[in-house]
């Protein structure tokens, strides 16, 4: 897989939720903070969103939204100042008394997300990122919306499979886009360096590998020194030190979300013995693999 890719799948949990909303008039509600990634879409009219830490978002007609770490937040007709802010309807009794007016029409809806280890390219994305409509600017994620905006309409053959998987594309792109935007951040320059990028790829295609620092600099076609220079300034640590990270990341997925072996789970990442395994990833995580597994079935429902 790409870095981006396993960024969202290391995080992501069972299926995200949307719906398209209706409303008119004057409006204001709250959604408290919660653990994943929210996102909103403008189908029509306007709106304003103002977060817990009172950062104000005009939003209008083909805007998207993503909270990527679940920022509580109010939304409502007109801008809101915090005494207004403390007012909102809670925003499922919202959703419950919206009315037949349609002068605003919101898609929305929620990503369950593992926030316990995020990859750090998923750590750095802001508390808001907004991606305000542009004619001819972001394809793929315009193609998303409608795409996902019609398969809310009305129900169709397979849209239980559609749906989820409409859902899941839409992250990607809005992942995409703000990459594209940044003009901070450490991960999109990481991604844009051809050196860097081409070490990540390969580490990230086949992390079991018996990957050396003289094979990857191979890959990436330059000397050792360079390699290590540069994947070090751009990612934050040497790339000898992200492959261990990463592979007890996996690690940690597969004990979570499969019944697989500590043995099992040891070959796939890259580790000869499950006794390897268990002591790195006791330095690494502070529990052993059998009681993370024990904690992270209580979180998500998988039997332990």
């Amino acid at each position: 897989m790409d870095v981006v890719s396993d960024a969202i799948s290391a995080v992501h949990l069972g299926h995200p939720s949307s719906q398209r909303v209706r409303t008119g008039g004057s409006w204001c509600a709250r959604l408290d903070p919660y653990a994943g990634a929210g996102f909103y879409v403008v189908l029509k009219g306007s709106c304003w969103l103002r977060t817990d830490g009172d950062t104000l978002v005009p939003l209008g007609v083909g805007d998207a939204l993503l909270l990527p770490h679940g920022t509580g937040h109010v939304i409502a007709d007109a801008p809101v100042d915090a005494s207004a802010a403390e007012k909102a309807v809670p925003f499922e009794r919202w959703l419950a008394d919206t009315g037949p007016r349609d002068e605003t029409e919101l898609l929305c809806g929620k990503y369950r997300l593992d926030c316990s280890r995020l990859h750090p390219l998923m750590a750095e994305l802001p508390d808001v990122v907004h991606l305000p409509h542009r004619v001819g600017g972001h394809l793929e994620l315009r193609a998303a919306i409608d795409l996902l905006s019609g398969e809310l309409d009305q129900a169709r053959p397979g849209s239980c499979v559609a749906l989820p998987n409409l859902l899941d594309l839409l992250l990607v792109y809005m992942v995409r886009s703000w990459m594209a935007e940044a003009t901070s951040g450490s991960w999109p320059g990481a991604l844009g360096d051809p050196v860097t990028a081409a070490a990540l790829r390969a580490l990230h295609s086949d992390p079991a590998a018996a990957w050396t620092i003289d094979r990857l600099a191979a890959e990436a076609g330059v000397s050792r020194p360079t390699l290590s220079r540069r994947f070090t300034t751009l990612v934050g640590r040497p790339p000898m030190a992200y492959l261990t990270w990463w592979r007890l990341i996996l690690a940690a997925g597969l004990l979570r979300d499969t019944p697989n072996t500590l043995a099992g789970i040891a070959g796939r990442v890259g580790y000869g013995s499950p006794y390897a395994l268990s002591h790195a990833f006791e330095r690494e995580f502070g529990t052993t693999p059998g009681r993370y597994r024990v904690e992270a079935a209580g979180r998500s429902g998988f039997p332990s």
